[in-house]
């Protein structure tokens, strides 16, 4: 700050006594889910424009929420590279997306609805070339099963070390990143050999338990592979079945451990999953980590500057700077000093718009 005065071309808004942040960024998101909606399946069969405006009216609940950038890792028919585009064409009427299209799944796999099903090296290659070709920014693959999709228990390795490495070979062959879900430990050991860029949810999930292996951990940081840690959420109401929240907890834990140990944690949603999941839900994952033992500066990096760099945008956001995109938010008063603050943005500008504020 110089003190000069500003120009008198330029528009001043007074923001009060108000905290002035880079734009949040959310690096795990569903734009097509509908949060209140747990049989994801019925996606299957539903018509492209009824997705496309529940993932525009979502779009708008995490900008309100002061979220700018959302990274979509899984979508159908690549709906969100469409929106995302239609972003960069010039209307900007929403967060920045960066884009994987429909995830990477076995056959009746772990989401195997959005349309990413491919068993096999070669049908693993064929997959990775069609995103390529219709422009992903990032490649998702479903090293593992998950909760919401029967059949694929969230422990259970989906593919075998071999096809993820052919996954991350052919991605950056062309310069794109690839990130794993990954809830088992064998799955997170395969996909850390196999040379990933990012690990979705890194829960250590065993059939009935949580079992980290710090080994796995150690590789991780020293291969600087970033892990999304899905911790935001609502705080009131049911978010799992009661043996589930016994190893979420467990995996919170662990969480904090990883960041001790030096693990590039980033803080995101999985925002559309389920009710306690609605989107723009960020700001409380940014509290909850400020509880894990990170400083309150550390979280806020987790969805500013190390978000950005995980999604690749590091030159351009995550920071205010001279050359950044214009993505701010503001709060009241200081949110070093209370995280809480992050619950009552008042001003949201994207791409130099005022979408919310004065």
């Amino acid at each position: 700050m110089t003190g000069a005065t500003p120009s008198a071309d330029l528009p001043v808004a007074d923001l009060g006594d108000a905290t002035l942040l880079p734009g949040l960024i959310d690096s795990h998101v569903h734009l097509a889910f509908d949060p209140d909606n747990r049989s994801k399946q019925t996606m299957a069969d539903e018509d492209d424009q009824v997705t496309l405006s529940r993932m525009r009216a979502q779009a708008g609940q995490q900008l309100d929420a002061g979220v700018t950038t959302v990274r979509d890792l899984g979508d159908r028919h690549f709906l969100a590279a469409s929106l995302r585009d239609r972003d960069a064409a010039g209307t900007k009427t929403g967060p920045e997306i960066v884009a994987a299209g429909p995830p990477i799944t076995r056959t009746r796999g772990h989401c195997w609805f959005l349309g990413g099903e491919a068993d096999g090296i070669a049908a693993l290659e064929a997959a990775v070339e069609e995103r390529i070709a219709r422009d992903v920014d990032v490649v998702k693959v479903m090293a593992t099963g998950g909760v919401t999709t029967p059949g694929w228990g969230p422990h259970q390795s989906q593919y075998s070390r071999d096809e993820l490495a052919a996954v991350t070979r052919a991605a950056h062959a062309h310069g794109k990143p690839v990130t794993a879900h990954a809830h088992g430990r064998q799955g997170m050991a395969d996909a850390v050999a196999a040379d990933v860029d990012g690990l979705e949810h890194a829960s250590f999930f065993t059939e009935d338990g949580v079992e980290p292996d710090w080994k796995i951990v150690a590789a991780a940081v020293e291969a600087g592979i970033f892990i999304g840690a899905t911790e935001a959420w609502l705080p009131t109401g049911t978010m799992v079945a009661p043996h589930m929240a016994e190893r979420v907890a467990q995996r919170a834990e662990n969480f904090a451990r990883m960041h001790r140990e030096g693990a590039r944690l980033v803080c995101s949603s999985d925002a559309g999953a389920g009710p306690r999941k609605p989107h723009g839900v960020l700001p409380y994952g940014v509290i909850r980590f400020g509880s894990l033992g990170f400083t309150s500066t550390e979280a806020l990096a987790s969805v500013t500057s190390l978000a950005a760099q995980a999604c690749g945008l590091a030159e351009r956001k995550g920071r205010i700077a001279v050359g950044y995109d214009a993505d701010l938010i503001a709060v009241p008063g200081n949110p070093l000093q209370e995280l809480e603050r992050l619950l009552d943005v008042r001003t949201v500008i994207r791409a130099g718009r005022t979408f919310k504020g004065p």
